[in-house]
């Protein structure tokens, strides 16, 4: 087989039959999940809380905001005018094909038990699931509508690809992220939220652990603690190592901003980058889009509490704070290096410090958020100008700078932040119900586990991904459509007629 063949045969059909192979890997997990379920049904059966249930609705509709329209104008705005619709368009269609997605089988892979890896197909279609069905929360014993938790994870689901579309903007073909989308969306997005998000929660370890202290001889006690040991083992691969991400900053920022790495390197940069000015055609647009991914991110992190409580008020708050000490110290640091603050690096400021508080928006105490905000955005803007002029890749809009980089060090500070030394909640732990001990060592490393894992995964699968599409489709349009602008070309309008 040549190599041309097998680019167009042989890595489609690989790719066909590891997608049948998902539901067999699955099923290899079947005894854990057996003895979760056993732990399970043996707890009281959970209560739903009103205020829960209407934070929780309310959150998803916040999320969905950050979409539709907050990074339709953030990322428009720093458009050429010529280019402004095919980003909405991108963004719009990206939301609508991943809620189909998500509810044929993204949030069945994502959210179920099978592998370390991946879920399997048992909620495919959300078959079994009703309006009686419920989700876990973070208190024993408490839980919400398991369509609530849907709709919810659904807006992650929907927004992460549309961050990477900023990274190849304005010179690539419609029809190549057609076919991204979906399949980005299946073999990184859905594995790395399982992954990362996948565990049995706390009312079966709550039961399973109550079972232990119960036992009533060695025989009973040893039993019991294998089904604990495999409660506990029904888990993503991540969560299994001890790393912590409160709201996304792995399975979202750092997945999205390694991909856009990969995809603007392989997607080659605009023509006249370096040499003529991009420059973005509407500032005002591009804060009316932070400004709203601002609010919208209060349901993204205080909403991933899934209950209304005083955790959901740390979140909220470490989420307000982080945000404008970042923002206050891009400005004087673009001010110090550049000689003005400009409205571009307040906004830039503005995204960065709610990126690096997202892992730790729930565990980390309003002081150390504050620090962190403070550190993020030097960190940010060094990547976004040295780096990337030393190296010469063609990041549009900073999607690698900001979310890549943000999200990194929020991963890894969120292992320091979570500290009780340092005002943090510590790490609660369901078998003994209470704080567990802390170790900052060992929990950063298991941080820089995650952080490697996500990287590899992101920076693999996207560019395998975008090999084949290159091969289907191609990635960039003609020079010609690409001079003249996507909008007109690629969809037959313009943003403006003046």
């Amino acid at each position: 087989m040549t190599s041309k063949t097998w680019s167009r045969v042989g890595i489609p059909a690989l790719l066909l039959a590891t997608a049948f192979a998902l539901p067999v890997l699955a099923q290899t997990a079947a005894p854990a999940a057996d003895a979760t379920t056993t732990a399970a049904a043996a707890a009281a059966a959970p209560t739903v809380n009103k205020g829960d249930v209407a934070w929780m609705l309310t959150s998803s509709l916040l999320v969905l905001m950050m979409s539709v329209p907050g990074l339709f104008l953030f990322y428009g705005g720093l458009l050429r005018a010529k280019n402004m619709l095919s980003m909405l368009m991108q963004v719009g269609y990206c939301v609508a094909i991943v809620g189909l997605i998500w509810v044929l089988y993204g949030y069945s892979l994502a959210f179920t038990g099978g592998s370390p890896f991946i879920g399997g197909f048992s909620k495919a279609f959300l078959s079994g699931v009703t309006g009686e069905s419920l989700a876990a929360t973070f208190s024993v014993g408490v839980a919400i509508p398991e369509l609530v938790y849907i709709a919810f994870q659904m807006t992650f689901a929907m927004i992460t690809p549309a961050l990477i579309f900023g990274a190849f903007a304005e010179r690539t073909k419609f029809t190549a992220v057609v076919l991204f989308v979906p399949l980005w969306v299946t073999f990184v997005y859905f594995p790395v939220a399982h992954m990362v998000w996948y565990w049995a929660g706390p009312d079966a370890i709550d039961a399973a652990a109550k079972a232990v202290a119960a036992a009533a001889d060695g025989a009973a006690k040893t039993a019991a603690q294998a089904a604990l040991d495999s409660v506990l083992a029904d888990a993503g691969y991540i969560f299994s190592l001890g790393a912590i991400d409160f709201a996304g900053g792995t399975v979202v920022h750092i997945n999205a901003g390694i991909a856009g790495l990969v995809a603007c390197l392989m997607v080659g940069k605009r023509l006249g980058y370096g040499k003529e000015a991009l420059s973005p055609h509407s500032l005002t647009l591009t804060m009316v889009g932070a400004s709203l991914l601002w609010v919208g991110w209060f349901g993204f992190n205080a909403g991933s509490n899934l209950e209304a409580n005083a955790v959901t008020a740390l979140a909220m708050m470490n989420t307000f704070i982080a945000t404008c000490a970042a923002a206050i110290s891009w400005m004087f640091v673009e001010w110090l290096v550049k000689g003005k603050p400009s409205m571009l690096g307040l906004a830039s400021g503005i995204v960065a410090g709610l990126v690096a508080v997202t892992p730790p928006s729930g565990f980390a105490g309003i002081m150390g958020s504050l620090v962190l905000g403070l550190i993020v955005s030097p960190i940010c803007f060094i990547f976004c100008t040295a780096i990337k002029n030393a190296f010469g890749y063609d990041d549009a809009l900073d999607v690698f700078g900001v979310h890549g980089v943000g999200g990194i060090v929020g991963a890894i500070a969120t292992g320091i932040l979570v500290s009780p030394a340092l005002g943090g909640t510590g790490i609660f732990d369901y078998t003994t119900g209470a704080v567990a001990p802390y170790d900052m060592a060992t929990q950063v490393i298991a941080q820089l586990k995650a952080v490697g894992v996500t990287v590899v995964w992101s920076g693999v699968g996207t560019a395998v991904i975008l090999f084949i599409i290159s091969v289907i489709v191609g990635l960039r349009p003609t020079t010609d459509v690409e001079r003249e602008g996507l909008d007109i070309n690629e969809h037959g309008e313009r943003a403006y007629h003046s």
